[in-house]
C-alpha cells in the first residue's frame, strides 16, 4: 500500500481572491486575499492541518506539499527543511511549482505533479496519492485509495451526495465510467446535451474532486507529454488521464463514493468551513 500523498497547494487561489464576502472580519479578508487557500486559518489553524490530519488518520506517512516559489509561510507551519520535516509523526517535504517564463500563473495540476516527480525522482518508481489542498477528503476515502490493488484509481463521487447547489457542481469534472468500473471519459463543464451519456450503471452522475492514486512508472510519461488545455491554458490532470486511457482503456479504476466533500473555493466558504469543522472535527487529536 502506498504511504505517500502529494497535496497541491501551488496555485494562485484566483477565485478566492476575486470573490467577496463582506461578513468576514478584516483579518479573515486579509488572509483570503494574501495567503494560499491552504493556509487560511480555520478554527485558528490552517486548512492544510485538517487535510494532513485526515491523511494521517488513514496511515499516510509521507506528504509532499506543492508550493509556489513564494510559499515560505508553509515552512513556518510545517518545517523549514526541504524534506522530511516531522509534523506530528508525518514526514513533510516540499516541491516548488515554478512558473514558466512568459506566464503569470502556474501551468496547472498535471504540471504540479510532474514538477514534484522531477524534484523527488524516487516517486517515479512507486505509487502515490494526489489531492487538492482546499478540499477536506474523508479518512475513509484516503484509506480506500491506499488499499486499492489497482495501479491508477480515482474517487467517483455521487454528484447528488456532494450537497452543493447545481451551479457550483457544474464546475466540477464529470466522469464517465463503464460497466466494469473503469474511467472512459472525463470532462469539465459538459454541455446539457452531453450530460446523459455520463450517467453510470445506476443512473448516477459521477464527479471527480481531484483525489487520485497513481503509479509513477505508468503515469509519468503522460504527465511529461500532457498537452495544454485550449480553453483554460493549463496542463490538467484530466488531460493526462484521457491520454493514458486512450492507450489503455482499463488504465484507471473508479471507486464510487457518496459523501459530502467540504470545499474552500471562495470567501463565502470560510465561515461555512469553520461551522462544518466546529461540528465534525472540533479538535485535532494528534496523539
Amino acid at each position: 500500500m502506498t504511504d505517500t500523498l502529494i497535496i497541491l497547494a501551488g496555485g494562485a487561489s484566483s477565485r478566492m481572491k476575486k470573490s467577496q464576502d463582506h461578513s468576514l472580519s478584516e483579518e479573515e479578508s486579509k488572509q483570503a486575499n494574501t495567503r494560499s487557500k491552504a493556509l487560511i486559518l480555520i478554527n485558528n489553524r490552517p486548512m492544510m492541518d485538517y487535510v494532513i490530519y485526515s491523511a494521517r488518520q488513514a496511515s499516510i506517512k509521507k506528504i509532499i506539499i506543492v508550493i509556489s516559489p513564494q510559499g515560505k509561510l508553509f515552512k513556518e507551519y510545517y518545517g523549514l527543511e526541504d524534506s522530511n520535516n516531522d509534523f506530528h509523526g508525518v514526514a513533510i517535504s516540499y516541491a516548488i511549482q515554478y512558473i514558466p517564463e512568459g506566464r503569470l500563473k502556474p501551468l496547472g495540476t498535471a504540471d504540479a505533479v510532474l514538477q514534484t516527480l522531477e524534484q523527488h525522482p524516487h516517486i517515479k518508481g512507486k505509487t502515490f496519492l494526489v489531492c487538492n489542498s482546499d478540499n477536506l477528503y474523508s479518512t475513509k476515502v484516503i484509506k480506500k485509495l491506499r488499499k486499492s490493488t489497482f495501479a491508477n484509481v480515482f474517487i467517483a463521487y455521487d454528484r447528488d451526495a456532494l450537497n452543493y447547489p447545481i451551479d457550483r457542481i457544474s464546475r466540477f469534472a464529470l466522469a464517465q465510467i463503464d460497466k466494469d468500473g473503469f474511467l472512459t471519459d472525463i470532462i469539465e463543464k459538459p454541455e446539457p446535451q452531453e450530460m446523459e451519456r455520463f450517467k453510470d450503471e445506476d443512473g448516477r452522475f459521477r464527479v471527480s474532486m481531484n483525489i487520485f492514486k497513481f503509479d509513477g512508472k505508468i503515469f509519468y510519461p503522460y504527465l511529461k507529454n500532457c498537452s495544454i488545455h485550449p480553453q483554460r491554458n493549463e496542463k490538467e490532470l484530466p488531460t493526462a488521464l484521457l491520454a493514458m486511457i486512450a492507450n489503455n482503456p482499463e488504465a484507471v479504476k473508479a471507486i464510487p463514493m457518496a459523501e459530502h466533500v467540504p470545499d474552500l473555493t471562495g470567501k463565502n466558504d470560510i465561515k461555512v468551513m469553520n461551522a462544518y469543522l466546529s461540528r465534525h472535527i472540533p479538535n485535532l487529536n494528534w496523539n
